[in-house]
């Protein structure tokens, strides 16, 4: 198994081109991988993504992963950035990297980008390979909109929005505020999924912390009731909170990546 390799793919033209940074470890055959998605201005270099990478390796499998753009070390403007954007990155370095079938591991927006992503594949007639199945912890699509727009934003934020195009939110994760603009709030809206049904083709495994004040329980709820035709598993960790990256927290993580890897190579 060859050790990690930075690179870069292009994705999008002109002015709109931008260079995206990918890890990628390749594994031995007939073994599955797994793909890591972060979360909103969280990089590839995070508590989770450093644990899964070191039990891909332990255990021989495939695993990749990748900055968003204006995230970590690839290029861009964060606040150019939006939904589709980073779903597009994402279904870019997917194609380029993961041929062998594969575990997609989500992080709070990134399980909102892999939803999108096993939407993408789906409608290019991959409905089911090569994705072996879906590990979101605490999975936020539709943030944008449902947790942001409607619950966290006081009128005069809104406002602020709509006439300055931009809003400086302050984070508990880092000393420098997330910059919301209004693209990303509208392009939001061009991606929502908890309006109807949500189909992956693949099982689903979430892990969601009760006591999460960035992404409540019940919005996991609401994803597994339209996750209705997949095999879905939900476990509520009652004393978890949005990060889910203490040890025993880690320990769900990996059992459920390696059962969903498991379970697919027993079919290859």
């Amino acid at each position: 198994m060859s050790a990690p390799e930075l690179q870069f793919i292009t994705v999008g033209e002109g002015a709109d081109a931008r260079r995206i940074a990918i890890d990628r470890a390749v594994g031995t055959p007939d073994r599955c991988g797994f793909f890591w998605l972060s979360g909103f201005k969280s990089d590839m270099a995070g508590t989770k993504a450093e644990e899964l990478a070191g039990f891909a390796a332990q255990t021989g499998r495939a695993m990749t992963r990748f900055d968003y753009s204006g995230h970590g070390v690839s290029e861009g403007d964060f606040e150019a950035g939006t939904i589709s954007r980073w779903a597009e990155e994402a279904l870019a370095v997917f194609e380029r990297c993961c041929a062998e079938p594969t575990v997609v591991v989500g992080s709070s927006m990134g399980g909102w980008i892999a939803l999108l992503l096993a939407r993408a594949l789906r409608a290019r007639g991959q409905a089911v390979a090569p994705l072996a199945g879906m590990v979101l912890i605490a999975p936020a699509p539709d943030f944008t909109e449902e947790l942001m727009w409607k619950q966290e934003f006081t009128d005069e934020i809104r406002e602020t929005i709509l006439r300055e195009g931009r809003f400086e939110r302050p984070s508990e994760y880092d000393d420098s505020p997330y910059v919301i603009t209004r693209e990303l709030i509208e392009d939001g809206r061009r991606n929502l999924l908890l309006g109807g049904a949500v189909e992956t083709g693949c099982p689903v495994t979430i892990l969601q912390g009760q006591r999460d004040d960035a992404v409540p329980w019940q919005h996991a709820l609401r994803l597994v009731e339209c996750l209705a035709r997949d095999d879905v598993t939900l476990t509520l960790v009652k004393d978890g909170d949005h990060r889910l990256s203490r040890p025993e927290d880690m320990v769900r993580l990996m059992a459920a990546a390696a059962s969903l890897a498991e379970g697919a190579e027993a079919d290859i």
